[in-house]
């Protein structure tokens, strides 16, 4: 046998993952007949580093049934007064306790939404209980009994 006898057939490359998502491929496998899937990713492609959940957008467009909790204004009265106390700005309390300026003001507005950790820091740096039933009072240091 010859080689003018024998047949060699090129195909082409099988299309690369990207060309295959473009609109026209897409469109030529849907004429084909081929079962096509698509799926959009939510919040792909965005150079966001906190976004806000579905819940959370759900919950803003709420209008008075489900709200955020916010630290109460006694609490933000207590924390003022263990600040002054202590001479500190809230900048200073703000430094102390590691938040920005803003947070300290939020709580003592009564604006803050209230954070455990947050509050058991200015707990600490003011020395005074903020939280249960001993309110006020002044926090004894770790160790100590009553």
């Amino acid at each position: 046998m010859s080689d003018w006898e024998t047949v060699t057939i090129l195909r082409k490359k099988p299309p690369k993952a990207s060309a295959m998502k473009s609109e026209q491929a897409i469109n030529a496998a849907r004429r084909q007949g081929v079962a096509v899937d698509t799926q959009s990713k939510w919040g792909a492609a965005t150079n966001k580093q906190h976004v806000t959940t579905k819940n959370t957008a759900k919950l803003d467009r709420e209008t008075e049934e489900l709200k955020h909790d916010k630290v109460p204004l006694d609490l933000g009265r207590l924390i003022q007064q263990g600040r002054q106390a202590r001479g500190w700005s809230q900048k200073e309390l703000a430094t102390k306790v590691n938040e920005k300026p803003q947070v300290i003001n939020d709580y003592e507005a009564g604006r803050g939404i209230p954070n455990q950790v947050v509050i058991g820091k200015i707990e600490k740096a003011i020395g005074v209980k903020l939280r249960g039933k001993e309110r006020g009072k002044p926090a004894l240091p770790p160790g100590t009994k009553q």
